[in-house]
C-alpha cells in the first residue's frame, strides 16, 4: 500500500516540498547544537528538562489517547469508529517517532542513547520509558497496518492481531504513566512529588490526543473527501469534554493541597506559574490562558446544540489542544524547575535554536502522519469505490 502515498495532488506534493524544507533548516541548526552542544538553548544548571522535554511529556499523550479509539472499536464493537481508529493508531505512530526525536536533540551526545542498550538499569523509570514507547510504536504500526491491508482485501484481519490488539489498550495507558513516574519519582521537585501526576497525565492526553484527531478529520475532509463521519466525531467531542473535566479538577486538587496545607515548597512554583515569583513572570500570561481555554472548550463541549456545530467544535478542539500544549508543554516543566530545592529563580525561556530545531522535529512528524493518512484516505475510498 505504499505506493497510494506517491501519488497525489499538486496542494499534496507542495505540502510535502514545504515540510521538508522546515526539516532541512531544523536539521541544520540541530548539527549547530551538535557541534557547540547545548549551550545553545535556554537550558541552565536549574533548568536541565527545557523545550524539548516538554514537547515529548506533551506528545505522549498524545500518542496514548489512540486507546481511546481501539477499546471502544475493538473491545465493544462500536461500529461509529470504524472509520476513524486507524488515524488515530498512525497518529500515535507519528507521535512516537516525534517523542523519540524530542529526547534524541535534548541528548548532547545521541550516542549516548545506546547507554541504556548496554548498561540496562531495570531500577530506573528511563529504561521502562525505552521500553513502552518502542514497544508501543511498534504495536500501532502492526495493528494499524494489517487492519488496514486486512479492510482493503476485504478480509478479516489475521487472528494473531487480536492478542496485539488487547495488550496495546494497557500498553497506552503505560506510556504516559511511566512518563509521570519519571516526573514524580523526583523527591528534590515538590511540584511533581504527588500520586496523582499520572491520572492527571492520562486525562490531559485523552482530551489534547482526541480534540487533535477531530481537528485533523476535518482538514483530511476538506482535502481529501474522505469523512470520518459525523457521530465519531461528536463521540469524540463527548471524550474530550469529560477528560478536560478531569483534567481540571486534578489540577484544582493540586491548588487545594498546596494552598490549605501552606508549605512553601508546594506553593512556590504555583505561585510562579500563575502570579510570578520574586518579579519573575514570564509564564503568568501563558497560564491563565491555558486554564481560559479549558473552561471555554468544556462550556462548549458541553452544551449539545454547541457541539454539534462544527464551527464550534472546531475552535473547542483547538483551544483543548492549545490549553493542554500549554499547561504540558510549557507549565508542566518550568514549574517543576522554579524556583530550584535552595527557592531561587532562575527563569528558562527557549531560545530561537531550541524553537527552530522543534518546529523542524514537528515537520518530520507531520510528514510521517501526511504519508500514512495518504495511504489509509486512498484505501478507504478504494473500499468504497471512489476509486
Amino acid at each position: 500500500m505504499l505506493e497510494k502515498a506517491l501519488k497525489g495532488s499538486k496542494t499534496y506534493w507542495m505540502w510535502l516540498l514545504a515540510l521538508a524544507v522546515v526539516i532541512a533548516v531544523g536539521f541544520v541548526v540541530y548539527l549547530r547544537q551538535l557541534d557547540f552542544g547545548l549551550g545553545i538553548t535556554g537550558m541552565s544548571r536549574d533548568v536541565t528538562w527545557g523545550f524539548y522535554i516538554a514537547q515529548f511529556t506533551f506528545l505522549v499523550g498524545v500518542a496514548a489517547s489512540a486507546v481511546m479509539l481501539v477499546l471502544p472499536y475493538y473491545l465493544h464493537d462500536y461500529k461509529t469508529f470504524g472509520k476513524i481508529t486507524v488515524l488515530g493508531e498512525f497518529l500515535a505512530v507519528a507521535s512516537v517517532l516525534m517523542c523519540m526525536l524530542f529526547i534524541i536533540v535534548d541528548l548532547g551526545q545521541p550516542m549516548r542513547l545506546l547507554n541504556v542498550i548496554f548498561y540496562p538499569t531495570p531500577n530506573s523509570m528511563l529504561f521502562w520509558d525505552m521500553i513502552v514507547l518502542n514497544g508501543y510504536l511498534f504495536l500501532n504500526i502492526l495493528i494499524g497496518w494489517n487492519v488496514l491491508d486486512a479492510e482493503r482485501n476485504n478480509t478479516a484481519p489475521e487472528k494473531w492481531i487480536k492478542p496485539l490488539i488487547y495488550l496495546s489498550i494497557p500498553w497506552a495507558v503505560s506510556i504516559h504513566t511511566v512518563t509521570a513516574f519519571l516526573y514524580c519519582g523526583l523527591p528534590g521537585r515538590g511540584f511533581w512529588l504527588t500520586a496523582v501526576l499520572a491520572p492527571r497525565f492520562l486525562a490531559s492526553a485523552f482530551a489534547a490526543g482526541p480534540a487533535f484527531l477531530i481537528l485533523l478529520s476535518f482538514i483530511i475532509r476538506r482535502f481529501t473527501g474522505f469523512d470520518a463521519g459525523t457521530q465519531a466525531r461528536q463521540t469524540l467531542a463527548k471524550i474530550v469534554a469529560y477528560a478536560v473535566l478531569a483534567n481540571l479538577f486534578f489540577f484544582l486538587c493540586e491548588v487545594f493541597v498546596a494552598v490549605y496545607s501552606q508549605i512553601p515548597e508546594h506553593m512556590s512554583h504555583l505561585q510562579y506559574l500563575f502570579f510570578g515569583l520574586h518579579g519573575h513572570d514570564a509564564l503568568v500570561p501563558w497560564m491563565w490562558s491555558s486554564m481560559a481555554l479549558m473552561v471555554l472548550a468544556v462550556i462548549f463541549l458541553i452544551i449539545p446544540a454547541a457541539r454539534r456545530n462544527e464551527t464550534t467544535l472546531i475552535f473547542s478542539c483547538a483551544f483543548v489542544f492549545v490549553g493542554t500544549w500549554i499547561d504540558k508543554g510549557l507549565g508542566m516543566i518550568s514549574g517543576g524547575f522554579v524556583p530550584n530545592p535552595l527557592h531561587e529563580v532562575n527563569e528558562y525561556i527557549p531560545s530561537i535554536p531550541e524553537i527552530v530545531i522543534t518546529i523542524g522535529v514537528y515537520a518530520l512528524g507531520f510528514l510521517v502522519l501526511t504519508l500514512l493518512y495518504k495511504v489509509v484516505t486512498s484505501v478507504k475510498r478504494e473500499v468504497a469505490g471512489q476509486g
